[in-house]
């Protein structure tokens, strides 16, 4: 079941917190609860991607993206994700959610999210994200300057714009007659 109970908390909690700038570091601590564990008792690899969704929402409260979104009723959608995961989170452990918007390109904005434990870098994610306006993309530029960014588009790292290049070419839709398919 989604979260709803952290996501209001986050919510409440971040509107509360000083401003960030648009590429500012979103931290958030939290704590692996029970329902957030697998049968092996660490914290289960959808959860994560659940909790990187509050992480997200955190984000954009702080950077002024949510009241940009509710004032142009626009939405959120993840376009696509690579996800590393290297050490366990167990019940009841600490960690520290880090997530920032490293830039976009023509079509999608680009956000990088970690769970890390200390000095230790539990799982780590790209996403391509994007702003919906009526079902549809929005345009990136239309978002960068509601945001209030009128500057020059950030040069995405070389290993996102690598990722990016090397996704494009991933065939869509998915072919129909794979003989591996069920």
């Amino acid at each position: 079941m989604y979260p709803y109970l952290r996501l209001a908390s986050v919510m409440m909690s971040e509107r509360a917190k000083p401003r960030l700038g648009l590429f500012d570091t979103h931290a958030m601590a939290m704590r692996c609860l029970p329902n957030d564990l697998d049968g092996f008792l660490e914290m289960n690899n959808g959860r994560i991607l659940t909790l990187y969704d509050l992480g997200r929402f955190g984000l954009s409260v702080r950077i002024g993206l949510w009241d940009v979104l509710r004032r142009e009723g626009w939405g959120l959608v993840v376009a696509g994700a690579s996800v590393r995961y290297r050490s366990r989170i167990t019940g009841f452990q600490r960690f520290v959610l880090h997530t920032r918007l490293l830039g976009w390109d023509a079509r999608f904005f680009y956000i990088e999210q970690g769970m890390w434990r200390g000095a230790t870098c539990c799982n780590h994610a790209l996403l391509r994200t994007g702003i919906t306006q009526a079902g549809r993309l929005a345009p990136v530029a239309d978002v960068a300057r509601a945001m209030g960014h009128d500057g020059l588009d950030p040069a995405l790292p070389e290993w996102v714009a690598a990722w990016a290049d090397a996704d494009a070419t991933r065939p869509w839709p998915p072919m129909q007659d794979d003989p591996t398919r069920p």
